[in-house]
């Protein structure tokens, strides 16, 4: 049997081992149903809290992504507007170029509409002079700039204008032989810028230039000329072929880049100048030995041909001597011949005669 006392009267009474064990039980199942619920609860809360941090955090990484979208859209955008406009101003910088070239193309075409082949020529080169003498007295005070009229005795060719530079003292500094070169769009027979280059190399050296330029209107579609000042040093040396519009640009490069070498190029003419006194003080020194020489062997052609006539002159006398001397011994001969000669012997051998002088003598 077991004793329970109630908690509320303080009674005591005896149950038996089967009706304590189901209270026993019951209270056991109370018990642990209110702490199941309570560790349900608890459980509950624990997740709510983990649920609601979980969503806080996640509201936050969304609230992030969000702010990083924004910034990307933002740059994205910024990125379209930057691109657009660079687009935007490389379509009006290539559309503004078009549209110089289409002008400068209607130009030259309207020219050439206008002009014979000759004089289209001649206004190539005039309009390259014109754009020089603009220039002229602004840097270019010591300059050489005009058309070459002398036709070279070797080839019978010239260019069209020579440019030299001298700095003050006089020392020629730079050179350019310039050929400007135009056809008429009705020309029969075209001819390309490479067909002029070996004739232009060839006056460029006859003339002591030493770079050679080709200002050309030939080949208008060919994009190598019309992108700029065109190097065919791969062919000649130093030789550039450009568009009207480069010619002033061009004579500036090569100008500034012979003032850099100007130094390098005043010891150079320092050095020619002492070789050509050296070589000077050398060709006078075998011109008065080629003249003393010269001189030397005349007079001793003379004296020769002096002692030669005197030889001749004593064997001359001696003949005459010789001569002389044989007519006197010829003389005495016949003189003595004279004295000897009588009657008597002129007539030894002939009867006749003899006969008559003893005739005579009676």
């Amino acid at each position: 049997m077991k004793e329970l006392k109630c908690p509320n009267c303080g009674t005591v009474f005896q149950i038996d081992e089967a009706e304590y064990a189901s209270i026993a039980k019951q209270v056991r199942d109370k018990e642990f149903k209110k702490e199941l619920e309570a560790a349900q609860s608890a459980k509950e809360s624990e997740i709510k809290l983990a649920v609601m941090e979980a969503l806080e955090e996640k509201n936050e990484v969304l609230s992030q992504q969000r702010e990083e979208m924004l910034s990307l859209e933002n740059q994205l955008e910024s990125k379209d507007l930057e691109q657009e406009l660079a687009v935007k101003s490389l379509k009006e910088t290539y559309e503004a170029k078009l549209k110089m070239k289409e002008e400068e193309v209607a130009y030259y075409k309207d020219l050439k509409a206008k002009l014979s082949t000759k004089a289209i020529g001649e206004s190539l080169e005039k309009h390259c002079e014109m754009e020089f003498n603009k220039i002229r007295s602004a840097g270019f005070k010591n300059a050489y700039f005009e058309k070459d009229n002398e036709v070279s005795k070797a080839s019978g060719s010239k260019g069209d204008y020579i440019f030299r530079d001298y700095t003050d003292d006089g020392l020629e500094y730079i050179s350019i032989m310039f050929e400007m070169k135009n056809e008429a769009d009705t020309t029969a027979t075209k001819k390309t810028n490479e067909h002029f280059f070996k004739e232009l190399d060839k006056d460029r050296n006859e003339k002591g230039c030493e770079y050679a330029v080709l200002v050309s209107l030939l080949e208008p579609d060919n994009d190598l000329y019309n992108d700029g000042i065109v190097d065919v040093s791969y062919k000649y040396d130093k030789m550039y072929v450009i568009r009207p519009q480069f010619f002033i640009p061009m004579i500036t490069i090569l100008r500034n880049a012979a003032q850099n070498s100007l130094q390098y190029k005043r010891e150079l003419a320092i050095t020619k100048a002492q070789n050509i006194d050296i070589t000077n003080f050398e060709a006078e020194m075998n011109e008065f030995k080629e003249k003393f020489g010269r001189n030397y062997r005349i007079a001793s052609e003379k004296f020769t041909t002096a002692i030669d006539e005197i030889d001749k002159s004593i064997e001359h006398l001696q003949k005459i001597k010789d001569a002389l001397t044989g007519a006197e011994r010829n003389l005495r001969l016949a003189n003595d011949k004279a004295e000897d000669l009588s009657i008597k012997k002129l007539t030894k051998n002939n009867p006749t005669m003899k006969a008559k002088f003893d005739a005579l003598e009676k």
